[in-house]
């Protein structure tokens, strides 16, 4: 297996573990804080999908379509703090929008070269990611940080401890 295969093969596995822990939230969950000032589920994957396809893009420019016309500012941090259903798009919006981003950024990590995993990462982020390769791992991380923040909102409301 390649690094890239790897890398491919986490990502991919990564977004099954978010599936499966909100697979049985309903949209008004999806709201659900588990101590005040927390954030929401849904609030998070919007958070996921335009932090994702931002930080992809800052690496390789087009690897990842661009979002809806006003998604990323649904999802600012100063949007953090609502819990207006009408403010948020439904659960299976959400989740069918990080799949596709999710999905593209599979095949832009199975697309990547050697040396593409070794470029230098320009900007902002150069300190947490100082490669692609970073980069394309922190992808994994973010979401499993807040599949770990979504376990404690299941047990809020509670849902079964799925591990």
């Amino acid at each position: 297996m390649t690094q890239q295969e790897l890398i491919a093969d986490n990502l991919a596995r990564n977004l099954e573990m978010l599936n499966w822990t909100l697979g049985d939230f309903t949209d008004q969950e999806m709201l659900t804080r588990p101590v005040p000032a927390a954030n929401h589920a849904a609030w998070q994957l919007g958070h996921l999908i335009a932090a994702e396809t931002s930080l992809i893009n800052s690496v390789t420019p087009g690897a990842l379509p661009e979002l809806p016309a006003g998604f990323a500012e649904k999802f600012s941090k100063d949007k953090s703090k609502s819990d207006d259903p009408k403010a948020f798009p439904p659960k299976k919006e959400l989740i069918e929008l990080l799949t596709k981003t999710r999905q593209k950024t599979v095949a832009w990590a199975k697309g990547l070269s050697d040396a593409d995993l070794a470029k230098p990462v320009i900007g902002n982020m150069q300190q947490m990611c100082p490669t692609v390769a970073h980069m394309a791992l922190l992808q994994i991380g973010h979401i499993a940080m807040h599949v770990g923040q979504f376990q404690v909102i299941r047990r809020k409301l509670g849902k079964p401890v799925l591990f």
